[in-house]
C-alpha cells in the first residue's frame, strides 16, 4: 500500500517520519524541544544569538569581542580554532590556531560567562574541544560524515548541525536522527545557505534558504538556527536576512562579528564590527517583539 504523503511538494513522506527520522520528527502540531544550554532555552520565546569572529586569531581579539557581543546580548561566543579552510594552503594570517585558539576561548568563556560554541572538525580532538565548548558544531561539509556525528553524538554535548548546502532538508534530518539514536536530545539544525546557479553579487557563494525554517518546523520539533553571514558572504545584507529570519520563526540568529573586518583573518568580506552587531541586535529585538518572541 503506498504511503500518502502529507508534504507535497517536498521531498519528506509520511513513511519518513515513522522509520527514518523518528526521533526528529514531531508527534503533533504543538511538539518542539525545549532545553537550556549555558542559561538560554531554546525552543521558546527567546531567541538564542551566536555571536563572534570565523576564527579564533588571538587571546586578546576573542576575549575582546566576548565581552562586546555579551554587552550587546548575545548569549553565545562562536569562533573557530579547527577551521574546514577550502584550500590547503596556509600564511602567516590565514591559518588555522587550533589547540592554541581552544585555550583562548576557553580564556574567554572564563572572562565573561558567555557559552561557547566552536566547529570540531576530527574525531581525536573531540575530547579538547568538549571540555571549552558548550555546543560542538558540525560543519556543512561533516554533516553526512555519520560516524563523526555519531562520536560527537556520544559525549552527551549539545550539537548544532550546520545544513549541507547541496543537501536536502530530508537528508538534514537524516544527519540529527544519527546523533539522535545516541540518546542525545539536544540537537539544533543551521541552515547557512545553499549552492544556487545567481547568487546577485560575484564574492557569494551560497542563497540563504529562509523557506526551510517554516517548512522544517512542519515536520521536527528540533530548533532552527539561521546564520545569514555566512550564506550571503557580503555584510550589508547580513542584518536585513538577519531581521527576515527572526521574522520568519528562526530558532536562533548567528552571526560574524569582528572588531576590525577588514582585517579579518578569514571571510573579511561579511563579519559586522561592535558597533554594527548592537545596532543589529536592537533592530531584532523590535522585530521579535512584533512577532511574539525575545532576542
Amino acid at each position: 500500500m503506498e504511503i500518502e504523503n502529507k508534504f507535497p511538494g517536498k521531498d519528506i513522506s509520511e513513511d519518513d517520519l515513522k522509520t527514518k527520522f523518528p526521533l526528529a520528527a514531531k508527534k503533533d502540531p504543538e511538539h518542539r524541544s525545549r532545553f537550556t544550554i549555558a542559561g538560554a532555552e531554546f525552543g521558546g520565546d527567546l531567541v538564542p544569538v551566536f555571536a563572534g569572529p570565523n576564527m579564533v586569531e588571538s587571546e586578546s581579539l576573542i576575549v575582546e569581542t566576548a565581552k562586546a557581543i555579551q554587552a550587546s546580548g548575545a548569549q553565545f561566543l562562536r569562533g573557530g580554532a579547527f577551521k574546514p579552510l577550502t584550500f590547503p594552503y596556509r600564511s602567516s594570517k590565514y591559518n588555522e590556531t587550533r589547540e592554541a585558539g581552544i585555550e583562548w576561548l576557553k580564556k574567554a568563556k572564563e572572562a565573561t560567562g558567555i557559552g561557547i560554541i566552536t566547529e570540531v572538525m576530527e574525531e581525536k580532538f573531540i575530547p579538547l574541544v568538549a571540555e571549552v565548548a558548550d555546543i560542538l558544531q558540525i560543519g556543512a561539509r561533516n554533516m553526512q560524515n555519520y560516524p563523526f556525528i555519531t562520536a560527537c553524538a556520544k559525549t552527551g554535548k549539545p550539537l548544532m548541525i550546520k545544513r549541507h548546502f547541496g543537501c536536502s532538508l530530508r537528508d538534514w534530518l537524516g544527519a540529527a536522527e544519527y546523533a539522535m539514536v545516541e540518546g542525545n536530545e539536544k540537537i539544533i539544525l543551521c541552515e547557512r545557505g545553499v549552492s544556487a546557479p545567481h547568487t546577485h553579487r560575484g564574492s557569494s557563494r551560497f542563497l540563504l534558504d529562509l523557506q526551510v525554517v517554516p517548512a522544517a518546523q512542519e515536520v521536527t520539533h528540533l530548533p532552527v538556527v539561521v546564520d545569514p553571514s555566512h550564506a550571503t558572504f557580503w555584510a550589508p545584507w547580513v542584518k536585513p536576512m538577519a531581521l527576515a529570519s527572526v521574522a520568519g520563526g528562526a530558532d536562533g540568529i548567528m552571526i560574524e562579528v569582528h572588531p576590525d573586518p577588514k582585517n579579518s583573518a578569514v571571510d573579511p568580506l561579511q563579519p559586522l564590527n561592535f558597533a554594527e552587531f548592537e545596532d543589529l541586535m536592537q533592530s531584532m529585538r523590535k522585530v521579535a517583539d512584533a512577532v511574539g518572541r525575545q532576542v
